[in-house]
């Protein structure tokens, strides 16, 4: 945890499920990106809500809850060696109002993944365990003007709450998806469409059986490639 002696410049990383073992498993990915090129990660946890998103009212209300936790960690003694904010959950909940009112780059992991699987124009699909945010994933896609190029979203047999209980079954049936993304609709890239996912998306990133776009990891890439352009350094 951050201390008032501490200066080292920071990536907050929030989570906008409940779920501190997701904030941990995400920030421990961030972090193994990130620390190497001296930038400390600090994981906050939503303080209310459910603990995985996976419906469009849950999606909206949590929000608020990310507003909150990153407005109250900045105003506290680490606020100004914050570089950067990572809002980590597909949909990026509460980024742009983020965004408006803070002077630092706030990337959301839906963003970046589609920003990375898209390019300067490749087709690209997306797999979920989340059926219920289908429309809102091929929203975000539209939001961020990548539409002509997105094949649509694959879905996963089982429901989230039941493939998150069980990992190995969440990646079979992830691996499924993916295929059907890639050989029934041309995707040349598929986006593990979900924060949750993020160690089954690292597993099929293995795989070579499709160019896999993990969300953390382009968050941080794109997180390190807006520090670059700025007056204000990773390293300082």
């Amino acid at each position: 945890m951050a201390t008032e002696s501490s200066a080292q410049a920071k990536v907050l990383l929030i989570n906008p499920n409940s779920n501190s073992r997701t904030t941990q498993l995400m920030t421990d990915i961030a972090a193994g990106i990130l620390e190497p090129e001296g930038l400390e990660v600090i994981g906050l946890t939503a303080a209310a809500g459910p603990a995985m998103i996976i419906d469009p009212d849950s999606l909206a209300e949590s929000a608020q809850h990310v507003h909150d936790a990153v407005h109250d960690y900045m105003r506290g003694p680490d606020g100004t060696t914050v570089k950067a904010v990572i809002v980590a959950a597909i949909g990026d909940p509460g980024r742009s109002a983020l965004a408006e009112t803070l002077d630092i780059p706030v990337i959301g992991i839906g963003q970046a993944s589609i920003q990375s699987a898209c390019g300067e124009g490749r087709r690209f699909g997306m797999a979920t365990s989340t059926p219920l945010l289908a429309k809102s994933l091929s929203a975000l896609v539209k939001h961020h003007g990548r539409s002509r190029w997105f094949t649509g979203v694959r879905l996963t047999r089982s429901e989230p709450l039941i493939l998150a209980a069980d990992p190995e079954q969440q990646y079979l049936e992830l691996a499924e998806a993916v295929s059907e993304a890639s050989h029934n609709d041309g995707a040349q890239a598929v986006i593990i469409a979900g924060g949750p996912l993020s160690e089954t998306a690292r597993r099929l990133a293995l795989t070579g059986m499709a160019e896999i776009i993990q969300p953390v990891p382009s968050a941080c890439a794109k997180v390190l490639q807006e520090l670059s352009t700025t007056p204000q350094t990773a390293t300082q």
